[in-house]
């Protein structure tokens, strides 16, 4: 066994103890006890994504920010990186939270590969593999190493179940990072786009079990986007959002003061829009003024108005 196995020892036993309970005691079949060990591991990282979320969604609202000083300092990768740092410590914001049930997943699915290689081919065959094999061979198809359409989930998958499991690890994968890419970058949605077809090189190779916790997390990741989208709808860039600063939340862009007509001025020139509720709440006491008679202006005489032509009659009088 390969040095990195002794390391993860403990977390092997204590994932196989996991297992036994859903086979041994609950009574689900070994495929089954897999999705369920998948699920329990992403129920304990649900704290953990909640933080993942948060933390990509403030990476997006400062992303025009980080390009304004990518910009500026774009030929001095040092400072750029010391005034990035400064400006994620001022606003704390951790670039790395969105990156921690990815590296924390690991481990399990490590482990579970050097299980369905030796400690689970004893549980699963005992007949095939006893306990005195240190190296233990794959169970076969056999009832209990069956799921659904897998002969053996100890061993690596053939055929058009290959082909199956692959497709479905593929689309599982693209829709994953369709619902948790938050990013707007096209060459990164590519690449993430991409990165499940040059996995298929590796986990070809990988026992079917661990397909399908692989494709039972991917599904988990999906059915958590439709939920996140309710309860964290993603941000939106607001309008201006180039020019440096992105707004905070319930602030609202400056608009320019829309064009008086002339009807919303009064005779002196000005304003006549309402008063403000400041003003209404304390009313002002007027003193009545004395009238003050003032001389009217000559007025000019009016001009005589035409003379009346007369219409001429045609015809004879009656």
């Amino acid at each position: 066994m390969l040095p990195i196995a002794n390391i993860l020892q403990p977390l092997i036993d204590a994932l196989e103890n996991v297992l036994l309970f859903f086979h041994d005691t609950v009574g689900f079949s070994w495929g089954f006890s897999i999705i369920a060990l998948t699920i329990v591991v992403r129920a304990a990282l649900i704290p953990l994504t909640w933080k993942q979320i948060k933390s990509m969604q403030a990476m997006q609202r400062v992303a025009p920010h980080i390009k304004e000083l990518q910009a500026k300092y774009k030929d001095d990768k040092q400072r750029l990186q010391q005034e990035t740092m400064k400006f994620y410590q001022e606003n704390k914001i951790n670039p790395f939270a969105s990156c921690l049930p990815l590296v924390l997943q690991m481990p399990v699915f490590i482990s579970l590969f050097y299980m369905l290689r030796k400690d689970l081919r004893h549980d699963i065959c005992p007949d095939i593999n006893p306990p005195t094999v240190s190296n233990p061979k794959p169970c076969g198809s056999t009832e209990a190493s069956q799921f659904f359409f897998i002969p053996d989930i100890t061993n690596t998958a053939h055929g058009a179940v290959l082909v199956t499991l692959v497709v479905l690890y593929v689309g599982s994968q693209l829709l994953s990072s369709v619902f948790m890419t938050t990013t707007t970058d096209r060459n990164q949605r590519l690449l993430m786009m991409a990165l499940p077809f040059v996995f298929v090189a590796f986990v070809i190779n990988f026992p079917a079990g661990l397909l399908v916790y692989w494709i039972t997390t991917n599904l988990w990741t999906v059915g958590q986007g439709l939920v996140v989208r309710r309860l964290a709808p993603p941000v939106v860039a607001p309008a201006g959002a180039g020019a440096g600063v992105a707004l905070p939340a319930g602030a609202r862009a400056a608009t320019p003061d829309r064009k008086r007509r002339p009807q919303d001025r009064d005779e002196n020139g000005g304003s006549r829009d309402k008063a403000s509720p400041a003003d209404k709440a304390t009313p002002q006491k007027t003193t009545p003024e004395k009238a003050t008679p003032e001389k009217a202006a000559p007025r000019a005489a009016a001009p005589p108005p035409p003379p009346r032509k007369k219409k001429k009659r045609s015809g004879r009088r009656r």
